[in-house]
């Protein structure tokens, strides 16, 4: 049988080019998998963030139904910020200690209405190996954070600012924080366990269930 590619040049040059563009397709594909954002990389580094996602996977309902577990971590070390006194801090300072990062700001309806249970949350958990790290992200300064604190008589939440709004511009790279509040369990290796997105009652049992399976899951067994 004859081949008609063969008497038909122009068709085996569009043949070809078909060919090509698609093997390019699933480059780019592959690409946009373990490339780039894709975290590939962290599958070792993450290890401890991983368990704590499968240890707070049943306690997800109530009050924190909205909270994802992690099924691929990210590595959220580099995330940056001031602390109270101004000076430079990353999560890779927390190095040890689990973390739940809130970012709000003070035109935040949702942010200001969860920040008590926030403050009431490090009240009643926080300690050695658990911080509720709150970063505030309105532009400019910090008067405006100040004087809402002050005014709801948070008490147990130290100020964290980023007035460059840096840590969101970070955050949507990685597809996340699309808007505020933003609230991520951090593992002590500096990886994303699970995020909310969205406001939530922090101080509810279902939420103290959630931390404390997350807690749980890095002690040693014995």
């Amino acid at each position: 049988m004859s081949n008609p590619t063969a008497k038909n040049p122009k068709r085996l040059r569009q043949l070809l080019m078909t060919g090509g563009a698609g093997l390019a397709a699933v480059t780019v594909a592959v690409y946009g998998i373990w490339g780039g954002n894709g975290n590939s990389g962290t599958a070792e580094t993450c290890q401890i963030a991983q368990s704590m996602a499968e240890s707070v996977q049943p306690h997800v309902g109530g009050e924190v139904a909205a909270f994802i577990p992690a099924t691929s971590p990210l590595d959220l070390s580099t995330l940056a910020f001031k602390q109270a006194d101004g000076s430079d801090a990353t999560m890779a300072d927390f190095s040890g200690k689990t973390v739940l990062l809130n970012l709000w700001a003070t035109w935040c309806a949702p942010c200001r209405k969860e920040m008590p249970a926030l403050d009431t949350l490090q009240s009643e958990m926080g300690g050695e190996d658990f911080e509720v790290v709150a970063v505030n992200v309105d532009r400019g300064g910090t008067e405006k954070p100040e004087a809402f604190l002050s005014e709801i008589n948070v008490e147990n939440l130290s100020l964290r600012h980023d007035g460059s709004n840096k840590i969101i511009t970070d955050l949507r790279k990685l597809a996340k924080a699309p808007g505020l509040p933003t609230t991520i369990l951090i593992g002590p290796d500096g990886c994303e366990a699970g995020t909310m997105f969205g406001p939530a009652e922090w101080a509810s049992k279902e939420a103290k269930a959630l931390i404390t399976s997350a807690l749980q899951a890095v002690k040693p067994q014995g």
